[in-house]
């Protein structure tokens, strides 16, 4: 072997060993914050395997959920911590995903954003506008990141609708979206009575169906328009199973308005089939998305549809776990669907809808609501 190929051999071995001290980063540590949400049971199977991540605290004090969570998971009980205040004085943390209370959302920035810890938190952001701002206050205070995991992010379907409609522009300007969210009931799925306490409870949750499944719409749609604010919001609402229900609202209808397009949000307790999908109406065709891997278009009048099966998502946009994992690191800033910028729009438009069907008329918002 000549001195040529000995020092390109050097310079590949030196290369595969900065490939892999890369690849071996040490795992993000994070934290549960809460186990009443429901969403938390499918969240902790994730980070099972995963070499980028460990989980190195739960904060929870109801003993039913500890105990219930211990056994299904075989979580060990040192992970078990009364507050954030003996999460932080004893454990290292660097991001915090939330599965509290709507309503919780916020103490649990506030505490957060002094340790300057990352949080994510399931949909929506928050119950209110005055509790977003709050948010959107204490994160930037604290320098800290916060976004909202939808499981809509994460649709290989959603993300090939926006690349076709958003990027190549491939059915012209949008004039209506359409998305249809919801499921028979969270009792009639059987969501745990923990869930269910707040899930039910109009302060705790901020409504009913309106913000368990409006929101996606409310996500979706700014999220394709750009971020914009929309110009009105109006709203009706109904309690069709007062029995079951009594007090928030199992069925909700959003119109969001903008200067060429309107949205349409179904939220229903009430759908006899479990649905989460979208239709986007353009200028010159249509982009429909009925399953979270499908997607039919018929982009303009004379074509036939066509029927797409997205690839899997990759990187960052796998999964909440790689997400939150990311941020951590900071590899990269939440933008788009998880963001707070547009999840703060997604509150205003859930606010201004409650506003409206209290007061069976349009709520403009034109100046800040």
């Amino acid at each position: 072997m000549n001195l040529r190929h000995s020092a390109i051999l050097g310079i590949l071995l030196i290369a595969c060993l900065v490939a892999k001290g890369q690849d071996q980063k040490p795992p993000v540590r994070i934290a549960i914050v809460g186990l009443s949400h429901d969403h938390a049971n499918g969240f902790i199977p994730q980070l099972r395997g995963r070499a980028e991540v460990e989980l190195v605290g739960v904060v929870e004090t109801n003993r039913a959920l500890i105990e219930t969570y211990t056994r299904r998971f075989n979580l060990s009980s040192n992970l078990f911590h009364a507050s954030l205040d003996d999460l932080f004085a004893r454990t290292k943390v660097q991001a915090v995903a939330a599965f509290t209370s709507t309503f919780e959302h916020l103490a649990v920035v506030e505490r957060c954003a002094k340790e300057n810890v990352d949080v994510m938190m399931e949909k929506p952001l928050a119950v209110n506008i005055k509790h977003a701002r709050a948010i959107e206050a204490a994160a930037r205070r604290g320098n800290i990141q916060v976004f909202v995991n939808y499981e809509t992010t994460w649709y290989p379907g959603n993300h090939a609708a926006y690349e076709m409609v958003h990027d190549r522009k491939a059915v012209g300007e949008i004039r209506k979206i359409v998305v249809n969210d919801g499921h028979r009931g969270p009792k009639e799925i059987g969501c745990s009575e923990h869930f269910l306490a707040w899930l039910t409870d109009p302060i705790l949750n901020g409504g009913g169906a309106l913000n368990d499944f409006g929101c996606y719409g409310a996500n979706l749609a700014t999220w394709l328009m750009d971020g914009q604010r929309p110009l009105s919001v109006q709203a009706v609402t109904q309690r069709i199973k007062p029995d079951v229900y009594p007090k928030v609202e199992d069925e909700a209808t959003i119109v969001v308005t903008y200067p060429k397009a309107q949205a349409i949000f179904q939220a229903s307790w009430n759908w006899a089939i479990d649905r989460k999908d979208m239709e986007i109406y353009g200028r010159t065709g249509q982009v429909f998305v009925p399953r979270s891997n499908l997607v039919r278009a018929r982009l303009t009048r004379e074509s036939k549809e066509i029927e797409l099966t997205p690839p899997p998502l990759t990187g960052p946009n796998k999964d909440a776990v790689s997400y939150l994992v990311a941020v951590a690191r900071k590899e990269i800033v939440p933008t788009g669907l998880p963001s707070l910028s547009v999840n703060m729009t997604v509150v205003e438009i859930l606010d201004a809808a409650h506003k409206s069907a209290r007061t069976g008329k349009r709520v403009d918002l034109n100046s800040k609501y």
